[in-house]
């Protein structure tokens, strides 16, 4: 199939170039209207008691708390003076009211929770019109109307911090690629040794990038997509695309080398790395589709854009790159900056640094595996101190004016910093909650331990609204968790319902929500990569262990992420502020980090297949697996490590997050884990490694999906001798026997 495809991407080559050069670009211009369309919430579960508790509010009483706190600091005198007031007053009573449908004032209302006990400062309270993004829309037309001459003006609030975060996001994503983009071409360049090669890679990696703006744009209108779907889309589509380019080219060139005309040359690069390349993007994609199991809108964003850059990195890899490579052909060697050596592949026993490196961990194997797996548990232990969190203001630099505002108002104003515990008492049958029940009750609350004092917040129809004030000011601590808890282990009122809200008890029900369906993730992105390395490389093991190693690599780096950003160490450093992981963004990173790993299993093992199916002997198809992949494998996570570590630098501390993590996920994996732990383990299993059930394995061959028949396939005309005399040393050199080699080749 894939070979038949190869030949078809030749012989119609242009017509491929035309018709894919104008999809993606057609899709992608249409695509650029995508941000406008795009939402800033979906964190919380919408099913959750948390959101049910918020929406009964808001429907009761409106919306709670304001989008936008202003903290106002007259230059002199207090806010009680009668000049400061008049301004004060007069400038808020002119924000337009198709922008700002509710202003509550400390100079309207005199409430004494709107200013400090010295009356230095005080606030205003804004209610946006719309919702989602309209919101930001409406902040972004008034926020310069909410200056007053003679007064510093501080503007915190969810909107702002949205505002600030997306604008940042944009700003970072635009900087990483800036940077990135040319060190990847330098890098490719010295890689290829010819710049026509380099160029390739990085043209699939603008393509993919540019034309899932264009699927993001068709979701957006269908459902709400978060901005930060964009930066994933481009971190993914970029580096995945530049990898699957890497493998695909470095394939055309290596079967140029061994003397196959062009059209051979594409039809065996698409029969074998192509291949490669969908078994890795279908892992990666159905990893980014385990999102899709969580009721939280930014992770379902995440796995649209994720999904979307790496299908059309592999798809622009399997149509668009095959075609150009046809029509390039040799010339793919222009503009050389160093000499490259030619002529056909050895076909004596392999050698290099990475045949070297393979034969020494195999030589000892015990004393490879057990130092990596003892260091790589080292690493991971700090998970069992992960405390988790929700996004707020420390995801910005210090620096930042919204931060600055929002600690402002939780220091000053500790009663309106929205950290509170919202208790929505609700009658059966619209009926309203009696007055007398309702405060019995708010003094139960009031007795849970951990919270303050209880205030009356509203009551209208048949709700009523009461704040629960935390004894402690960060809302996201286990002695937070345990209150909320308490207040809902709270017997209601008969003929009441009870709804427990706020921050605190959005982030528990997050949790929760995560937690019951993370085992369905894990079973999906364990099976799949089990069924799809089973029909790809015909055994049972080398799934088995494909999946433990990428597991073992993951928990390392999380363990690392842990003890990184959530326990502070070299926070300095990083420009970070320690505080709780966001799970969306941990949720993200197992399923990238895990098809990554996966990915360069695959295209490691199915090197070691490919030798196998040859007639190597176990120990000699690790080797040639990892002579013929090293450079490629090194070469390909020095690139991502490229693209996404510019992402280190990010401003917004989510995008650090990520670009750390990746740096250790590939450093890790690419290097401890695919070049020594790998080899070394299977030489410990030796042969049994290749071993199936005889039912599964006449499953697999039924398939159609074993690369050994398109190997012989495309085989060059004139060789003609069998595989294992093809072999170096034949099937006596510590090879398989006839056999052994016949049910290999089956």
């Amino acid at each position: 199939m894939f070979a038949s495809w190869g030949s078809f991407a030749y012989r119609f080559r242009w017509l491929v170039l035309a018709v894919v050069a104008a999809a993606v670009v057609g899709a992608g211009s249409w695509g650029l209207g995508v941000f406008g369309q795009l939402s800033e919430g979906g964190y919380e579960d919408p099913g959750s008691e948390s959101s049910r508790a918020a929406a009964a509010a808001a429907a009761a009483l409106g919306q709670q708390g304001g989008d936008v706190i202003v903290v106002y600091t007259p230059d002199s005198g207090n806010v009680d003076d009668p000049a400061v007031a008049q301004r004060m007053a007069t400038a808020l009573r002119s924000l337009p009211a198709d922008k700002v449908t509710q202003v509550t004032s400390y100079w309207s209302a005199r409430a004494p929770q709107l200013a400090t006990p010295d009356r230095h400062s005080a606030l205003a309270v804004l209610t946006l019109a719309g919702d989602g993004g309209a919101k930001l829309t409406a902040f972004r037309d008034v926020k310069d109307d909410l200056t007053v001459p003679g007064v510093r003006t501080e503007i915190g609030g969810g909107a702002v911090l949205q505002d600030s975060t997306s604008h940042r996001s944009k700003t970072d994503l635009t900087r990483a690629e800036a940077v990135s983009m040319p060190i990847v071409l330098i890098l490719l360049v010295l890689i290829f040794g010819s710049l026509v090669a380099a160029a390739l890679p990085v043209l699939v990696g603008g393509l993919a990038v540019f034309g899932s703006l264009g699927v993001l744009h068709l979701t957006a209108l269908h459902t709400d997509v978060n901005s930060f779907a964009v930066n994933v889309a481009s971190l993914l589509g970029l580096g995945m695309a530049i990898d699957y380019g890497l493998f695909m080219v470095g394939r055309f060139r290596e079967e140029l080398a061994a003397g196959r005309t062009n059209r051979d040359a594409v039809r065996n690069t698409v029969a074998t790395a192509g291949r490669t390349v969908i078994f890795s993007a279908t892992l990666l994609i159905i990893a980014l589709g385990g999102l899709l199991l969580f009721p939280q809108g930014f992770l379902k964003s995440l796995s649209y854009g994720g999904m979307a850059a790496v299908a059309l990195a592999a798809l622009i890899s399997l149509t668009l790159l095959p075609a150009l490579l046809g029509v390039l052909g040799p010339r793919i060697d222009r503009l050389s900056v160093r000499r490259r050596r030619t002529g056909a592949r050895p076909t004596g026993p392999v050698t290099g640094g990475w045949a070297r490196l393979a034969r020494l961990t195999m030589r000892r194997p015990v004393l490879v595996v057990l130092p990596i797996v003892a260091g790589l548990l080292v690493l991971a232990a700090p998970i069992g101190h992960v405390r988790f969190g929700e996004v707020d203001e420390r995801v910005l630099p210090r620096s930042d004016p919204a931060r600055q505002a929002i600690e402002t108002v939780k220091t000053e104003f500790p009663a309106m910093s929205g950290n509170g515990v919202e208790v929505v008492l609700r009658g059966d049958a619209g009926r309203t909650p009696d007055r007398a029940v309702a405060q019995r009750f708010a003094t139960e609350v009031g007795a849970v331990p951990g919270v303050r004092q209880v205030t009356p917040a509203g009551a209208r129809g048949d709700v009523a609204v009461f704040t629960a004030t935390l004894t402690g000011s960060d809302p996201l601590t286990d002695a937070a968790r345990n209150t909320v808890d308490g207040i809902r282990a709270l017997s209601p009122p008969a003929g009441t319902e009870v709804l427990v809200g706020g921050t605190t008890a959005r982030n528990v029900d997050s949790l929760d929500a995560t937690a019951r369906q993370l085992p369905w993730m894990v079973l999906l992105l364990a099976g799949a990569t089990f069924l799809l390395m089973f029909l790809a490389f015909g055994s049972v093991l080398l799934p088995l262990k494909a999946v433990l190693m990428s597991a073992l690599s993951l928990s390392a780096t999380f363990g690392a992420l842990v003890w990184l950003f959530q326990e502070g160490h070299g926070a300095g450093l990083l420009g970070v502020t320690p505080a709780p992981l966001e799970v969306g963004i941990l949720v993200l990173m197992a399923a990238v980090v895990f098809g990554l790993s996966t990915d360069y299993e695959v295209f490691l093992l199915s090197r070691m297949v490919e030798a196998r199916a040859r007639g190597a002997s176990t120990r000699d198809a690790i080797t040639t697996g990892l002579a013929r992949t090293g450079r490629v494998i090194s070469a390909a996570a020095l690139l991502l490590i490229v693209v996404t570590g510019a992402f280190a630098f990010a401003s917004v501390a989510m995008m650090r997050f990520i670009g750390v993590g990746m740096i250790i996920a590939l450093i890790l994996d690419a290097t401890v884990v695919r070049m020594l732990l790998v080899p070394a383990t299977m030489r410990l299993i030796g042969d049994a490694i290749w071993w199936a059930p005889g039912p599964l394995r006449r499953l697999q061959q039924r398939a159609g999906l074993q690369e050994s028949d398109e190997i012989d396939a495309a085989e060059p005309a004139g060789t003609t001798e069998p595989a294992a005399a093809r072999w170096p040393g034949g099937p006596d050199a510590n090879g398989p026997d006839a056999d052994e080699r016949e049910l290999v080749r089956r």
